[in-house]
């Protein structure tokens, strides 16, 4: 990968990182873990309590694109047609025309998604991984580039359908947000007293440069060494016996090119085992489910990831072969 193309990636993954902190306040890790799911093309889930800033993450990333944006709010009411679209008979012409739904948009934020009913989140699967979606036997191509961005509450559970894991595995990275610091929270105070930053936030770079930089990611070298690190830790993952259900096929494609846009965001043309390592909690850890028996013992998925990373092998950067071949 040419170096003047990392340049160029690094560069416009800083704009978009500096515009969208301007809104958003410590949360530096997260914001770049967005910006890696959009160099994918992938999906967020979002996961954490109310009020500390998923929702206004969304909208400036959205601003910060130029891309057009909408916001699904799931209510049990919500039915695929709202969300798809659907067709209308217009008595002027006396035909029936199509009227898009919200998730023909190019960034959407599905916000409360556990509180959809399961026929209306499976509305949801043909678009995040066909890009497409079907109304009245017809289908129709969504824009690009397109994320959708998914946001639920973990504690209040009550009148909610939780994620079936075909769902999840649908999301590239599951993010925690977590609360702010106490520094964090002063300057929110100070910066949100008088005026709403979002409302003066401006596109820093266009969709036309996102798509390019989208397809530049894939031609990030990855080594030989680094692959098979990739592997070894996917297969770590099947084997305990208190995993239930360990990373899929798609869960190690997800994490090889999420490490691919890792390093163009931080300026290189090469993976190293550290982005493989940093990415691995927010792109497997919502794949992995643990046995009941597992939760009874106070041992969550995450915990058992942490332990799978921490005992697999990882390769020196010599032997990942650090520099492009």
């Amino acid at each position: 990968m040419e170096n003047n193309t990392v340049e160029k990636i690094r560069e416009l993954g800083e704009k978009v990182r500096e515009n969208v902190e301007k809104v958003v306040v410590g949360k530096s890790d997260v914001v770049e873990l967005a910006i890696v799911a959009l160099l994918c093309e992938g999906h967020i889930l979002l996961e954490d309590v109310p009020g500390i800033g998923k929702t206004i993450l969304a909208k400036s990333l959205a601003r910060s694109l130029n891309c057009d944006f909408k916001r699904i709010q799931c209510t049990p009411d919500l039915l695929p047609s709202d969300v798809t679209g659907s067709y209308i008979f217009n008595q002027k012409t006396s035909e029936f025309d199509f009227r898009p739904g919200p998730i023909i948009a190019q960034l959407v934020l599905v916000d409360e998604i556990n509180r959809a009913t399961p026929r209306t989140q499976s509305a949801l699967l043909e678009a995040m991984q066909e890009h497409q979606v079907t109304a009245e036997g017809e289908t129709k191509q969504l824009p690009r580039p397109f994320m959708v961005i998914a946001t639920q509450n973990p504690i209040e559970l009550e009148g909610t359908f939780p994620l079936p894991e075909a769902q999840l595995d649908r999301f590239l990275m599951n993010i925690k947000v977590g609360y702010p610091t106490k520094d964090d929270d002063r300057i929110i105070l100070d910066r949100f007293r008088k005026h709403d930053p979002l409302q003066d936030l401006t596109s820093v770079i266009t969709a036309e440069e996102l798509l390019e930089m989208q397809t530049a990611c894939r031609d990030v070298h990855v080594n030989t060494d680094v692959e098979d690190y990739i592997i070894r830790l996917i297969h770590a993952t099947r084997e305990p016996d208190s995993v239930l259900l360990g990373a899929s096929p798609r869960a190690m494609l997800a994490l090889y090119r999420a490490s691919q846009a890792l390093a163009a965001l931080r300026g290189r043309g090469f993976v190293i085992p550290d982005d493989i390592k940093y990415l691995a909690p927010a792109t497997l850890g919502h794949r992995i489910i643990s046995r009941m028996e597992s939760h009874l013992r106070g041992q969550t998925a995450g915990e058992t990831l942490r332990r799978i990373i921490n005992s697999v092998f990882v390769p020196t950067e010599e032997e990942a072969g650090s520099r492009e071949s």
